[in-house]
């Protein structure tokens, strides 16, 4: 077994002029992307091997200068074995039946 893969989404609320120290931090760290942007607050996609990390993501935005707030609106958990499979289509599914 491969173990797990944590997929997250966070919700960074910060000051209008500190979204370029979000965005750089969000590069420097490969399991985060920006999922979408406003002037004061952007969802980061965090994809990790372990919930830890998920935790030390959001302990280390929360201390870049002008970051107000991180919440962890999303959390799920998967078998890495599991995410290797195909997926399922619904024309596959339809012709599972016939």
């Amino acid at each position: 077994m491969k173990g797990e893969q944590h997929i997250s989404s966070l919700v960074v609320l910060h000051r209008p002029e500190s979204a370029a120290i979000v965005r750089e931090f969000t590069a420097a760290h490969d399991a985060l992307d920006i999922a979408a942007e406003g002037d004061s607050r952007c969802v980061l996609l965090c994809e990790t091997d372990n919930q830890r990390a998920i935790v030390d993501h959001i302990d280390a935005l929360t201390l870049l200068p002008g970051v107000i707030n991180v919440s962890l609106v999303y959390h799920h958990v998967e078998s890495a074995d599991e995410l290797d499979k195909p997926a399922m289509t619904m024309k596959s599914h339809q012709g599972a039946d016939v």
